[in-house]
């Protein structure tokens, strides 16, 4: 247990070193006014929780404030984490209801969806699951180069084609050899669509439609890898593969590399979808689970030491 609650610390140093670690530090021994309140409204923005979610956070705990009778700054710190963790919900449990079991996992360039692919074939096959990695992002030479040695790394079989052939063929043809094998789970790498791009969003939606030609039901799961180090911006872009494709979850990839972290909230807020994974390191089994308690800990249960001006 410690070993883990560790795990999701050094993971969120980034995050503590900066805004949250200076809202931990500013939560100190001083009565409430009416500037405690204009300054954590500050705070919370500039950690990337969004306007919106920061006022009807602020408000609750003005509210909560005045029902309890709170004076003092270091008691709203309790407060804080309590209606922060109440924004996140528990990501629900992953089925496999067939086999194999389709995932198509999409996102936008440079979002670390080729990569976060390769922690998820990780942890399946820690699971005992046997997984086929199917490389349907055509566009990149390089994306299905990379997703050949990764495959190579975990021992895992990759279906692929030639850079700029069709994405649905390969969808198609990965499928159809999980049958084959008897594999229990399909994890199909989609090109980095960018949301303004029309034509590759429709190309998406076929691939979307290809998978359930080839299996019956599938894709089973639509999970979108998001960056934690692009804050809001994300945001629109998320919702329009929600829009186009269905997401289901989310893994928010390089969450050790942001500095801020309220993105995590924004998304619960903005999209209502779960966050199902985090990527809190760059090695192949430093994707985690996603734990709303041991985030909310990591963020505000910190050392001065820890905190920079």
């Amino acid at each position: 247990m410690r070993d883990w609650l560790n795990k999701w610390r050094q993971g969120l140093a980034r995050t503590r070193k900066t805004t949250f670690g200076r809202l931990a530090q500013w939560l100190g021994a001083t009565e409430i006014s009416d500037q405690t309140w204009d300054d954590l409204e500050a705070l919370l923005i500039q950690a990337d929780l969004g306007v919106d979610l920061t006022l009807d956070i602020v408000e609750q705990l003005r509210e909560r404030v005045r029902r309890e009778g709170i004076t003092r700054t270091e008691e709203l710190r309790t407060l804080l984490q309590e209606v922060l963790r109440e924004t996140l919900q528990e990501p629900p449990p992953i089925t496999y209801p067939a086999r194999p079991t389709v995932i198509l996992v999409v996102g936008v360039n440079g979002s670390g969806k080729t990569t976060t692919i390769a922690k998820l074939a990780r942890r399946l096959q820690r699971e005992g699951k046997q997984v086929l990695l199917a490389a349907a992002d055509t566009f990149r030479a390089a994306a299905i180069d990379q997703l050949k040695v990764w495959g190579q790394r975990l021992g895992v079989p990759v279906i692929a084609n030639q850079p700029g052939s069709d994405p649905g063929a390969v969808t198609y043809d990965a499928i159809r050899s999980a049958q084959a094998r008897g594999t229990d789970v399909v994890l199909v790498d989609t090109a980095g669509r960018l949301h303004t791009r029309y034509n590759l969003m429709e190309e998406l939606k076929k691939v979307r439609r290809v998978a359930g030609k080839a299996q019956p039901g599938a894709p089973h799961h639509v999970w979108l890898v998001m960056d934690a180090t692009t804050g809001q911006n994300a945001l629109q872009q998320a919702k329009a593969f929600k829009e186009a494709v269905g997401v289901t979850g989310v893994i928010l990839a390089k969450l050790d590399s942001s500095a801020k972290g309220g993105m995590v909230f924004a998304i619960q807020r903005e999209l209502g979808l779960p966050i199902l994974f985090v990527g809190l390191g760059e090695g192949p089994d430093d994707l985690e689970p996603f734990d709303p308690d041991a985030f909310v800990q990591g963020l505000l249960e910190v050392d001065d030491s820890e905190v920079v001006a």
